[in-house]
């Protein structure tokens, strides 16, 4: 009887351990700054390159297989939230304060666009094109090495400027933000 209630313990510990949920293959990231008081946040989900690279960007690659392609959610999962509680100029495009989804046209690989849409809450491939605040070009670089995590990062760069970067594989898109 010993042995059978020791045995139903492990059995059941072990069925415990082995249904855990397994982590997200996007797990959720945030990137914000303050500035000048004002709070700046991209919430967005993080995917992998997983030994894809060179096949993520791509017209038959990862992207080129969501239908809204050359628009990118630019993420996995929702859509990509962006929140500001400042008025800014992204790129020389105003932005009043408030919550907006971003987007990245890649269709030309030397100039991603990206897309400041008016949409929030949705998820990442229901994009509506008449909902586009507006878009600004992004200066396209070349990171040291592979980014296996695709990443937003918020700069501070003073005087109530920030830089916003998106780095994933083998492509940087960055553009400035003024708080005004």
């Amino acid at each position: 009887m010993k042995r059978l209630i020791v045995c139903a313990s492990l059995f059941v510990a072990a069925a415990t351990l082995f249904a855990q949920p397994a982590p997200p293959a996007s797990p959720a990231a945030k990137e914000s700054i303050t500035v000048s008081g004002k709070a700046i946040t991209i919430d967005y989900s993080s995917p992998r390159v997983k030994g894809r690279a060179g096949h993520i960007f791509t017209a038959d690659g990862l992207i080129g297989k969501e239908p809204n392609y050359p628009v990118w959610r630019a993420g996995a999962n929702a859509a990509t939230k962006f929140h500001t509680d400042a008025d800014l100029t992204i790129g020389g495009l105003a932005v009043p304060k408030g919550d907006y989804t971003l987007y990245v046209d890649i269709s030309n690989p030397d100039g991603w666009l990206l897309i400041i849409n008016k949409q929030a809450g949705q998820w990442g491939i229901q994009y509506d094109k008449t909902q586009d605040l507006g878009r600004v070009k992004l200066s396209m670089e070349k990171p040291p090495a592979l980014v296996e995590n695709l990443a937003y990062m918020l700069k501070d760069e003073g005087a109530g400027k920030v830089k916003l970067s998106l780095v994933w594989e083998n492509l940087c898109g960055s553009v400035a933000i003024a708080v005004r």
